[in-house]
């Protein structure tokens, strides 16, 4: 399994119940990233058929991660001329994309954990540093940023061995894009079916 697919799939599909609404701190961070790992491991654990862990994937996604920021990011500039309507079309299809894609690489990392090393303030969010350990791989380091911007703590983009995931996203939805021609409604239709 790739491990840029294993990280990228933790972290779409995110993390632990909403923090309190204080101020997003290192341990509020941590923890968030600890119950991303914890989530994410109860659904591979499952023994749940390959629809229903995606189902499960999609909620963790929707609940723990800034869907609005990392949809709008994916779509780039192209996000300036979709109507509102096709904004919220958007965001729901990458939403199911995102899971499905990552989903099906879930089961080939069970027993696999994060271990979290280093939290550290960056601007207004933070950046908590991990290490992935998967059997029979070496271990790696995966990067997650977590911001309260949203009003409450969530994930908005992570980094495999340097391997930026709103950038890679943003690549794929472009690429899917150009592929229909610059229509949005047709790229739409094709990320709903896709992952």
């Amino acid at each position: 399994m790739d491990r840029r697919f294993f990280i990228a799939g933790v972290g779409t599909a995110l993390l632990v119940p909403p923090l309190p609404a204080l101020a997003l701190n290192a341990n509020g961070a941590s923890r968030l990233v600890d119950g991303l790992v914890a989530d994410i491991n109860t659904v591979i654990a499952s023994g749940k058929g390959e629809n229903a862990m995606f189902r499960d994937f999609e909620r963790i996604f929707a609940r723990y991660s800034d869907t609005s920021y990392i949809a709008a990011y994916a779509m780039g500039v192209d996000g300036r001329r979709a109507s509102n309507a096709q904004k919220r079309a958007f965001s729901n299809a990458f939403q199911g994309y995102i899971s499905r894609k990552y989903g099906k690489r879930f089961r080939e990392f069970i027993g696999g954990r994060l271990e979290v090393n280093d939290v550290k303030q960056v601007k207004t969010w933070y950046e908590v540093r991990t290490t992935a350990f998967l059997r029979g791989e070496s271990p790696f380091n995966v990067t997650f940023h977590v911001s309260d911007r949203s009003g409450k703590p969530l994930f908005f983009n992570m980094f495999i061995e340097g391997i930026n995931l709103l950038l890679t996203e943003r690549t794929e939805v472009g690429a899917l894009l150009d592929r229909n021609g610059g229509n949005i409604d047709a790229m739409i239709s094709a990320l709903s079916k896709a992952g």
